[in-house]
């Protein structure tokens, strides 16, 4: 192609020449330290429970989600995030703060085979403890309690704070949460426990893996009364970031993230925390589908997928893929 005369040759285009080129003047990067894994832990099972609809990705044991989350901090990933599944289920999930409960007995012994190589994170929220699925407690209606459920997330955070956890990850998108959990947390002597606030959680589509791994489907209804609309803009997201922040969050979450970009930009250029974006189940699962029919290099999508997250503002990026993604970022 020629260039018009008294036009230069395009500077772009010279940089893009070769992939040292590519490298030297890249302007976003994604670090192992970037990334969180999401790790399932159940309650009663011997052995790893593959999930069917996220291929590689499991059920842990006691011992099998001692010996992924030493993996990780071998690989260099920042982060780790706890789910548990817990063998009996009620309405009020009782197991979620039970000190004996699966998620705390868990922290003790991720804390233990990690200590502080790793930040070590717990999602708090009901509906992998509620035998109904929702994320809070229930009115004789059937309606989530916004302010009983309140005092169910301080709960569980002075639960899972004592059981070591770093940093709490509240979930269910309830009014006035971090706040609840900041307060309880302070006043039972663990003010040294961050909270890494779900601030703007939509309704997806996207969350079906999710709940095969985490087996928390709502048995009735759907959690878009408490959970953002994805019809919604991003103003309507920056403001429940900044509330989130006013509350005392340390850091604040966009869930999904690809789907979700410019929210993650909106987010990030509105809150002076640093921002995460959680890259879920179902945007997980397509690239699995995708490579496994070999209509995509599993790989390369991967590794664009989660620039695209940091391009977009997220200095924290949770994603299944943390552990592969952090050794091949180390080689």
């Amino acid at each position: 192609m020629t260039t018009p005369a008294g036009f230069p040759a395009s500077r772009p285009r010279r940089l893009r020449r070769t992939a040292a080129l590519r490298r030297l003047v890249a302007d976003v990067a994604l670090s192992p330290s970037d990334l969180v894994l999401p790790l399932f832990v159940k309650e009663g099972v011997n052995d790893p429970v593959p999930i069917a609809s996220m291929p590689g990705v499991v059920q842990h044991t006691r011992d099998s989600v001692r010996k992924a989350a030493a993996e990780a901090a071998e690989a260099g990933v920042g982060g780790l995030i706890l789910f548990g599944i817990p063998a009996v289920k009620d309405a009020r999930g009782s197991g979620a703060d039970d000190p004996d409960g699966v998620v705390q007995v868990a922290l003790r012994d991720v804390v233990t085979e990690v200590g502080d190589d790793v930040v070590v994170m717990a999602d708090l929220c009901l509906d992998e403890y509620t035998d109904h699925g929702h994320c809070g407690l229930l009115t004789d209606g059937g309606e989530v309690d916004n302010d009983a459920t309140l005092q169910r997330y301080a709960d569980i955070a002075v639960a899972q704070a004592a059981a070591g956890v770093h940093m709490v990850g509240p979930s269910g998108m309830m009014d006035g949460q971090v706040a609840a959990i900041r307060h309880s947390l302070d006043s039972n002597g663990f003010s040294d426990v961050a909270i890494l606030a779900y601030a703007a959680k939509y309704a997806s589509a996207m969350y079906g893996p999710f709940r095969d791994a985490a087996e928390c489907a709502p048995q009735f209804g759907d959690r878009a009364s408490y959970q953002q609309d994805p019809a919604r803009s991003a103003d309507e997201a920056v403001r429940e970031a900044q509330l989130d922040v006013g509350e005392g969050a340390d850091i604040v979450m966009v869930k999904p993230a690809i789907g979700y970009l410019d929210v993650v930009r909106a987010v990030a250029d509105a809150v002076d925390v640093p921002v995460a974006a959680y890259n879920v189940s179902g945007e997980f699962s397509m690239v699995e589908a995708a490579a496994a029919n070999g209509w995509i290099d599993r790989d390369r999508a991967i590794d664009e997928l989660l620039i695209s997250v940091r391009r977009a503002g997220a200095g924290v990026v949770l994603t299944y893929w943390a552990t592969e993604v952090a050794a091949r970022l180390s080689r």
